[in-house]
């Protein structure tokens, strides 16, 4: 049953008819057990431990639902110049070399590639937050709902990147292979380097023996992905109308008074 949840995240039809799939994928609905710390007694005057708990959870599946729905489809990455991954460091100066060479469709091409493979990967963040969320305590309730803007964000971010990173690195990889990153990555060495892949000229531009273009993918998928999930939290804390749900509304309004 996950695997056809997950597959429906990576189809990504639309935002709509994926909700309840999404939200069963992520494991939304099941109830913490870990009951060690207690909320403000504002919220529970008016609301179990478990409705708070799974108020957070609509809210988590929510931010991850947007993010998911934004970044894991064609143009996710490329179009969205929030989240947009730029042409590495490193490679800046080979960038500029053959922009001067009248190259640009190369460099293009590199920059492209890399934003495909992290919206590719992106669909796969879905089990592993799911499993996050499942572990969540009273106490990490707490914290979240008492929080910051991004206290859930970063919740997240604790909690999952690790996993995700591992996660996405394979998916990565196999998608730069198809897109052809690899393959525009020596090329971008040969051009540099006149003609000598891996010559000292082309990796006295790059002031590197070369660079792991699959890690700065998956980590700026990463950064990317826990932006989007951010700004919804950040939008469902400030804004009533993005409080879509009953629970939501009863959780958040009763926090923020």
């Amino acid at each position: 049953m996950k695997t056809r949840l997950t597959v429906a995240v990576i189809l990504l039809v639309s935002l709509t008819s994926i909700r309840a799939g999404l939200l069963d994928a992520l494991g939304f609905g099941t109830k913490s057990t870990n009951e060690t710390a207690a909320l403000p007694a504002g919220l529970t005057a008016s609301l179990s431990q478990d409705q708070v708990v799974q108020g957070l959870k609509e809210a988590l599946g929510k931010g991850v639902q947007q993010a998911v729905s934004r970044l894991g489809h064609e143009g996710g990455f490329l179009t969205n110049l929030d989240v947009k991954i730029p042409m590495p460091e490193k490679l800046r100066t080979v960038e500029k070399t053959l922009r001067v060479l009248k190259q640009d469709k190369l460099a293009d091409e590199f920059v492209t590639t890399m934003n495909r493979a992290a919206e590719q990967a992106v669909p796969e963040a879905a089990s592993v937050f799911g499993d996050a969320v499942k572990g969540m305590s009273i106490e990490d309730a707490r914290a979240i709902l008492m929080g910051t803007n991004n206290a859930a964000t970063q919740y997240f971010r604790r909690t999952t990147e690790t996993n995700l990173f591992a996660k996405f690195l394979p998916i990565v990889k196999q998608a730069t292979d198809q897109t052809g990153v690899t393959s525009a990555y020596k090329q971008l060495m040969e051009k540099a380097g006149g003609g000598n892949s891996f010559g000292s000229f082309g990796r006295s531009l790059l002031g590197t023996e070369g660079m792991d273009v699959d890690a700065y993918v998956t980590t700026k998928a990463l950064d990317g992905l826990f932006k989007m999930v951010a700004e919804e939290e950040k939008s469902i804390r400030e804004n009533p109308a993005a409080r879509t749900t009953a629970l939501l509304q009863k959780v958040f309004g009763a926090a923020m008074k």
